[in-house]
């Protein structure tokens, strides 16, 4: 992408992108934070649970396999941040009307949590390469990290205007519907960066004849397999929540609290692992596999002790698994095919979520020992493949 003048600099870029993530981060972690709670209280199983949520993150991740390539093909990387970032500001406001559907109210509520993280997966490959882009003369670890650190000041803000509006009514909806104002926030700034950043959106790329098309490389394939293997084990928080709820040891109005705890965490978490690439480089990124490994053991624990450190260390191991991983994704592969490496890197994520959605829906309570094997094997080979990634950066 090639940088044009502006009265903006690139620093003021990267943060001006941050606020737009911190507002729409309050519309789309608000939900998030009680999406479990939410489906179970219009009658849904914990499966179905597992399965919503799991194949939301599916959705997010999977499909930018398709939106990523478009990006570099078409050169519209604004537009379809624009479209990404409207899909959420009227899809979570609208899960509102759910429960006054009756026997429809799951259908309709999982649609939209579907439709939002759809708006997710059609954003997300043109938002990282134009921030990889702004970031690049300011040291990408550095703009990654910051960027998610303000994005996760929102997922800290929205699980609690939530929790309010529940604690103050009774209700999850009207904590959705009160989000409809950072939604409309965020697609104000978004107009004005897309006005004044100090960058050009890359011209059309054509398509190439299969035999030219430019291959992945080794050591980014390496990666994405490793991150796959971490996500399969860090299973949705829409899970965790149903399980601690149904057991007792929170109630419905606190979900969103505890939620936005763990957001503040993965700001610290993407802050200061951001900073740490950097200095240190991609080995920053093989603490990740252990801390994912101790996650089921504590997250499903009877005493809320265990639960809540469990909480910490999975938000720990999302902001790591949220932010400076993209930073080395930018490093493994050419500009010009960095929206398309995102996506296919996205792509492998959703498959692992929806699986491990799944999977710790359905073996959470009754064979928890076979859950916390199973996660533990995972990691160990998302750090075999993690180590060889990094040695062959480059």
């Amino acid at each position: 992408m090639t940088v044009t003048p502006s009265t903006w600099t690139p620093w003021r870029s990267v943060v001006a992108f941050g606020v737009v993530s911190l507002a729409a981060d309050m519309v789309y972690e608000g939900m998030r934070s009680a999406a479990g709670p939410f489906l179970g209280s219009l009658g849904a199983s914990a499966v179905t649970v597992g399965l919503v949520t799991g194949g939301g993150e599916a959705v997010a991740l999977a499909l930018r396999l398709v939106t990523g390539p478009v990006a570099d093909r078409t050169g519209r990387h604004w537009g379809l941040t624009t479209l990404g970032y409207g899909l959420t500001a009227v899809c979570v406001p609208l899960l509102a009307i759910a429960p006054f559907l009756g026997g429809a109210g799951v259908a309709v509520a999982s649609l939209l949590i579907l439709a939002e993280r759809t708006g997710k997966a059609i954003r997300s490959p043109s938002k990282s390469a134009l921030l990889a882009g702004m970031a690049a003369s300011v040291g990408r670890g550095r703009g990654f990290a910051v960027h998610k650190a303000l994005d996760q000041v929102g997922a800290f803000a929205g699980p609690l205007v939530v929790a309010g509006c529940a604690a103050l009514s009774g209700e999850l909806w009207l904590g959705f519907l009160v989000l409809a104002i950072p939604g409309a926030v965020s697609l104000v700034l978004l107009a004005d960066l897309r006005r004044h950043a100090p960058i050009e959106e890359p011209r059309p790329r054509p398509r190439r004849p299969r035999h030219e098309r430019v291959r992945l490389p080794r050591s980014f394939r390496l990666f994405a397999f490793s991150c796959s293997a971490s996500t399969l084990g860090l299973m949705t928080f829409g899970v965790v929540s149903y399980a601690f709820v149904d057991a007792g040891l929170v109630s419905l109005a606190v979900v969103p609290v505890v939620y936005a705890g763990a957001m503040a965490v993965e700001a610290v978490a993407a802050l200061g692992t951001g900073l740490a690439y950097d200095r240190i480089g991609p080995r920053v990124l093989y603490p990740l596999p252990l801390l994912v490994a101790a996650v089921p053991a504590l997250v499903f624990a009877p005493a809320l002790g265990a639960v809540l450190a469990g909480v910490v260390l999975w938000g720990l191991a999302t902001g790591v698994q949220d932010s400076t991983v993209k930073a080395l994704v930018a490093d493994l592969v050419p500009d010009e095919s960095l929206a398309t490496a995102y996506g296919v890197f996205a792509a492998a994520q959703g498959g692992a979520a929806l699986v491990g959605g799944v999977l710790a829906g359905a073996l959470y309570a009754d064979h928890l020992g076979l859950l916390v094997t199973v996660v533990a094997v995972l990691q160990a080979v998302a750090l075999a493949t993690l180590v060889p990634a990094v040695r062959h950066r480059g």
